[in-house]
This record gives C-alpha cells, structure tokens and sequence, in this order.
C-alpha cells in the first residue's frame, strides 16, 4: 500500500546492483548487533558539500541503539550539540529478510518528517555496511550514500557522502565517530508528559480482524523522553506468528502526532497517518491504495481504564462518508510493567 516513485524505484534498482557485486546473498539480521549501547558521538559535518567542501562544523553528543524484535530491527536515538544548537533525530533500521538488505528510516524531532526515501543496502563479510538512496539538495537531485565501519567492540564509524554525478565521485557530508560510554556513566533520559503516557509499558493483546481471534503481547517504549513513542506486537495468529510495530511521534510544527506501521515480513515501513488527540483518544487518517483503488484509513487509540486500553482500524471506500471496521484490539496491563 506504499506509493512508489520513479526515483525510488530507481534507487531500489541501484541498491540491488550493489549488492549484486558485493557478498553472494547472506543473512545479514544481525549485522547492527555492533551498534548495542550508548556512545559518543563526535560529528563532523560540511553543510555545503558541492559548493564548499572545505567548510565544516563540529558537533558532539550520545546515540542510544536498541534492539527491536531481536535484533531484525533497530531504533537508535541521537541528541548533539553544535554552533546552532542543540538537535535530536532517530534512525530506525528494518531488516528485510526477502531481499536480505536494510532501510534506514531518518527523523528529526525539530521537523518531525520522515525523510523518503530511506536508505536502503547491506554488510559485506568483512562487517562494512553501505546503504544508498536518493535525495534533494538545494532543489537538485543527489545520491545519498551511508556506509558503516566496526573498527573494533567499542568504536564504529558512520559516514555520508553526496554525489551529483551518479555515483561517479562522493562529495563528503557527514561523519560520526562513535566511541562506547561505559554502562555505569549512562545518564537517565528526563521524561516529558504527554498524552500517549497510557500507552507505555507492556500489554496483552486480544484482537479480533474479519471474525479471526488472536492474542499477543505489545511492548510500547519511550523516544526522546515520550515526544516519541515505539509499540513492539507480537501476535499468535492461526496462520503463524505475526510481528510488526508501530512508531508514533510528534511534530512540532504540525502540532500534530504521526503513526507508521511496519511488519517484520518484509522490514518497510508504510504510509505515515496523522492524527491529534481529543479527549483522551487520538484518532489518525490517511489515504492509501488497496488493490489499486483508492481508500481511507482511519486508526484510534484510547486508553479505557487504568490498566486498559482499546484500538480500532476502518476502511472508507466513499470519502469517509461510511467506514468498515476491520480490526478491534484490546489491551490489558501486565502489573508492574
């Protein structure tokens, strides 16, 4: 149901082609198990690569990784410090296991837009990662090229470059150095209130699509302190077991919160929904294509106790003037978590 462009499917085109004359296809769903933990980060950063490459600006801060459904996928947040202030963003990496390859998945927390399309390829044997996407710059089209070095357990490297020729010659962009902090010096994010509070922590699940019962588990973690928010489910369906996520965050200058799925099956995330809260609830809408027509979606969200909560998933055919409830979901807390 996502929509695919000319330049992505371009890219895609691309991303094979490097793979194809790298490694023979491996599993590679582990390969950011390197990246586990809290680190440094020292930021060299040329804001003009084309026409002044020789100016850069220096930037130090920590990145957060963690694991998201074992390892298949992973969040990382990132908060720095530089000449223009204080900036945070998370990257999320999906594994897609049909085509072996990751997506990287960028978000700024100030803009609050998922950057499209993500960067997508893979690990070699010797450990480095190159991943590759296009992208804009001042209103020409590039090539945005993102390459992961392990230098040793407790240092790795990340680096972008830009090319306006095709890959023929990379322009430097970018460059993270980061460098492991000990558990023990770890500080504690402050947490920020927000309305998605009641749907932090861990739940049993029941839902009901089509007349089919499944139960499962979600897990529903904080980001930047709760001005995000990533939701883990599990599901016991009759056909096999079922996982995928949900990531919701806030924009500011949207005032609006945004949800996207993504299900482990095939590692993409899907198209972003927006929504606002009112009452307690938050009701998100967006526009996809189903079998090829056109629909509405519509997904709420709302606590109903103390300890539960409850969710349901429309589909509209007419513009929204009637809706078809597919999927219903209720949560329950696990006490103490």
């Amino acid at each position: 149901m996502q929509k695919i462009s000319t330049l992505t499917a371009a890219v895609a085109l691309a991303a094979q082609a490097v793979a194809a004359q790298g490694a023979p296809a491996r599993d590679g769903q582990h390969d950011f198990d390197f990246g586990e933990g809290t680190w440094h980060t020292h930021i060299t950063r040329a804001p003009d690569p084309f026409g002044q490459p020789d100016v850069k600006m220096t930037l130090e801060g920590t990145v957060t990784s963690r694991k998201v459904w074992g390892g298949r996928a992973w969040l990382e947040e990132i908060e720095a410090d530089g000449p223009k202030g204080h900036w945070e963003g998370m990257t999320l990496f999906l594994y897609n296991p049909a085509t072996r390859q990751w997506s990287m998945n960028f978000l700024n927390s100030q803009v609050g837009v998922l950057g499209q399309p993500p960067l997508t390829g893979g690990f070699d044997k010797s450990g480095r990662g190159e991943l590759i996407s296009g992208d804009t710059f001042k209103d020409r089209a590039i090539l945005v090229r993102g390459v992961w070095t392990k230098l040793s357990a407790d240092v790795h490297d990340y680096e972008e470059d830009y090319s306006d020729d095709g890959g023929r010659t990379w322009k430097f962009s970018f460059l993270g150095h980061k460098t492991r902090i000990p558990a023990s010096e770890v500080k504690a994010v402050p947490v920020t209130p927000n309305e998605f509070d009641f749907d932090i922590g861990t739940f049993t699940s029941h839902s009901n699509r089509y007349g089919v019962e499944t139960d499962g588990m979600t897990v529903v973690r904080r980001i930047w302190g709760g001005r995000a928010n990533l939701a883990e489910v599990h599901m016991e369906a009759p056909a096999g077991p079922i996982d995928f996520l949900a990531l919701r965050w806030y924009s500011p200058p949207a005032k609006q919160w945004f949800l996207d799925f993504a299900n482990a099956a095939n590692g993409t995330l899907g198209v972003p929904m927006a929504g606002v809260f009112k009452n307690g609830r938050i009701d998100f809408y967006d526009a996809e294509l189903m079998d090829g027509k056109s629909i509405l979606v519509h997904f709420a969200i709302w606590p109903a106790s103390e300890t539960t909560g409850a969710s349901e998933q429309a589909f509209s055919a007419d513009g929204g003037r009637t809706w078809a409830v597919n999927y219903k979901t209720t949560y329950t807390r696990v006490p103490g978590k």
